[in-house]
């Protein structure tokens, strides 16, 4: 029988034998023993590793039996109380939507809060305000971790790049800065082109341009790595508040004070549609995600047709959010598929939840609202600041959401 003992374990094992025979008085097996491992020179020295090392193993060998014994029982009660709990009939996981009470709450900015965000690979939320500051939190503990500076007026916007490796702001101070998140948010560029204040800022799935709207009523795309602008979209006749790209990042979508939200070609510069209905300014625009078309289609009376998701296309129905109070659903074509009535105030923003299943609004009623897209209904409203809720943010790698409001505090709610 092949030993799996090395030699010199073998070894170390032959002299704690030896020990521990000399040292309990069994003269004749030390002996024996000590000719049969050819240890004939084996003196017991107290000073030596292997001295009393024999009791050691054996002690340590019990003391971590017991221990097995008291977890093995420990985990058999766990398991029988999982056994006898009741069963809650809950939706999965990805049907989790945002519960009340808040998770934490977190202070900090001296201004109203206009942007949060989330990391897209780390635990951190990233938040701009009025303050002129942006700050950076960890979005488990609710712990600030520092304050970045160099914007001279208020941060409008904030966004990550697709990795993560840069953050990108912009602000009425009529510039846009990039911060390298790996460098200790260091500004490695400052953008400048814009005539009027910065209003949204975000990157293109690819992460290699930058995209901006402003005051000035124009778009601009930007190269993320040389900081030039490459191209101006000109077409609204008054400030663009918001501008966001669609998933393959070939279209953008933009809203204005001009009562309009516009698609855009990214690679002619061109006004693809123009989306008219809302009575006031159009504060946000978003393309929805493709996983989000069968709860559309469902919604609208739409046949499927039984295709696959992967033979949709990006881009093909809008979310565009008011200060008229509603919340317009459009396809690419401009047609009007749907409005959601129940927010009191102006619509701030919008986020799709990651199951595509529910939409998720902030308004200046004070209040976050949970739309099922399969029935256009509110589903859920949370009483979320006790102000103007500015901004909302969904995270991608774990369930929770994030508010931010004219109150100067940043929520976090769990989802469950």
């Amino acid at each position: 029988m092949t030993s799996i003992l090395s030699d010199r374990q073998k070894d170390e094992l032959h002299k704690a034998i030896l020990d521990y025979l000399c040292t309990s008085g069994f003269t004749e097996s030390f002996k024996t023993l000590k000719s049969e491992t050819h240890n004939e020179d084996f003196i017991s020295d107290p000073k030596q590793k292997y001295s009393g090392l024999l009791e050691k193993k054996w002690t340590s060998v019990i003391r971590l039996q017991k221990k097995i014994m008291e977890l093995e029982t420990k985990s058999a009660q766990m398991q029988e109380e999982i056994n006898n709990a009741p069963i809650r009939k809950q939706t999965s996981s990805v049907d989790w939507i945002p519960r009340p009470p808040e998770k934490q709450s977190m202070t900090g900015h001296r201004s109203p809060i206009t942007c949060v965000i989330f990391h897209p690979v780390y635990q951190i939320l990233a938040s701009s305000s009025e303050d002129t500051t942006i700050k950076i939190w960890d979005y488990e503990t609710g712990e600030f971790e520092r304050t970045l500076k160099g914007h001279t007026k208020s941060v409008q916007d904030i966004a990550f790049d697709p990795k993560g490796n840069y953050l990108v702001s912009c602000s009425a101070d009529l510039t846009i800065k990039v911060w390298d998140v790996n460098n200790d948010y260091k500004c490695v560029k400052t953008l400048f082109g814009h005539d009027h204040s910065v209003s949204s800022v975000n990157y293109l799935p690819s992460g290699d341009t930058i995209i901006s709207c402003s005051r000035d009523k124009t778009i601009k795309l930007w190269d993320a790595a040389s900081g030039y602008c490459i191209k101006t979209l000109a077409g609204h006749l008054d400030w663009v508040r918001a501008v966001s790209p669609s998933e393959d990042g070939r279209f953008l979508v933009t809203a204005s004070n001009d009562q309009t939200a516009r698609i855009w070609d990214v690679q002619s510069a061109e006004t693809k549609m123009e989306f008219r209905g809302h009575e006031h300014v159009v504060e946000c625009a978003i393309f929805m995600p493709i996983n989000s078309y069968p709860f559309i289609q469902e919604l609208i009376g739409e046949e499927t047709n039984n295709k696959s998701a992967k033979d949709a296309v990006a881009g093909q129905y809008i979310m565009t959010g008011s200060r008229d109070k509603t919340i317009k659903l459009w396809n690419s074509n401009g047609q009007l598929l749907h409005t959601m009535v129940g927010h009191d105030n102006w619509i701030r923003g919008l986020v799709v939840h990651p199951n595509g299943k529910y939409l998720l609004s902030a308004s200046d009623d004070k209040t976050m609202k949970i739309w099922d897209l399969k029935t256009g209904r509110c589903t859920k409203t949370l009483e979320a600041h006790s102000h103007f809720v500015t901004c909302i943010a969904y995270c991608q790698t774990s369930p929770i959401v994030a508010t931010g409001s004219v109150d100067q505090t940043i929520k976090l709610w769990q989802c469950r």
